[in-house]
């Protein structure tokens, strides 16, 4: 199980790294479709600044848009309780918790770090898990907390709105602009064009390759945790049998929930932030007596 740790933690940082030649690409598609090589400087510090902001808001805007509210203690002892005894057994901050009222199952975790970390689940969750399913849910999104999942999530969301972004401008430059570009290679202005158009497609499957790596470090993460790995397959189990889509439907926040929270579809699965709920439980269980 710590191999398989160890394993996802790589697999992240070499993702990320194809994540900035995937930046760097597009801002040199652009600088060639118009004949600018300077360009792609611009790009780059842009992309980096658009990114950084987004790294401080990003967590606020997922909470507002899922429509979670903050609780306190005595607004649902239950939840409350299980995430601050996860706290103390991780040796982590207590994260402001929150729930979101939708009887789909899920929950999610978003912050910078676990100093400003927050978790939430929704009704439907609370309603269908045992203690020990909820207690395993809530392990696996402290998982992503103690992981410093949360801040990769944010990273990820900032370059893939930041490389949406761009694309969408300069198609729109491209599409009503006049600029001369006479003396630019037809070659070079095809690749120009492809890049851009590329861009964002290859962004978002990269996106989802970091979020499905990193949901299988949050299950081991949390099965640690609890000592208990068949808490959270069998959590897993119920979600296959009772889980559903959410009612507030939004792609960019969806790789931060503990399943999917969109509608299925040959689209959807192509982009999917998540693997399989089958193959985690697998895992789950082939893992347990190394735990």
């Amino acid at each position: 199980m710590y191999s398989a740790i160890a394993a996802n933690k790589r697999n992240t940082i070499l993702i990320m790294l194809v994540f900035i030649f995937v930046i760097i690409g597009l801002g040199w598609g652009i600088s060639l479709y118009y004949g600018e090589p300077t360009l792609i400087y611009y790009i780059a510090v842009g992309a980096l600044v658009y990114a950084v902001i987004q790294y401080f808001i990003a967590s606020k805007i997922a909470l507002a848009v899922t429509g979670a509210k903050a609780i306190e203690k005595r607004d649902n002892p239950r939840l409350y309780r299980i995430v601050e005894n996860l706290s103390i057994a991780t040796g982590m901050p207590t994260p402001k918790v929150y729930i979101i009222d939708d009887p789909a199952p899920n929950a999610f975790a978003t912050g910078r770090d676990p100093r400003h970390a927050s978790v939430a689940a929704t009704t439907g969750l609370l309603d269908i898990m045992d203690d020990r399913e909820l207690e395993a849910v809530m392990a696996h999104e402290m998982g992503h907390v103690q992981n410093y999942d949360i801040r990769v999530s944010m990273i990820v969301f900032g370059l893939v709105a930041a490389i949406g972004l761009i694309s969408d401008v300069v198609l729109r430059m491209m599409i009503f602009g006049d600029d001369d570009r006479d003396n630019v290679s037809p070659i070079f202005i095809v690749i120009g064009i492809v890049a851009i158009i590329l861009a964002p497609i290859v962004a978002l499957l990269i996106q989802a390759a970091v979020s499905r790596q990193r949901e299988y470090l949050a299950d081991a993460t949390g099965a640690i945790t609890t000592r208990y790995p068949e808490g959270l397959a069998s959590a897993l189990e119920k979600l296959e049998k009772t889980g559903k889509p959410m009612k507030r439907q939004n792609g960019s926040t969806a790789h931060l929930f503990f399943s999917n929270p969109l509608k299925p579809g040959f689209f959807g699965n192509l982009f999917s932030t998540h693997p399989p709920l089958q193959d985690r439980i697998n895992r789950l269980r082939e893992n347990e007596s190394k735990m």
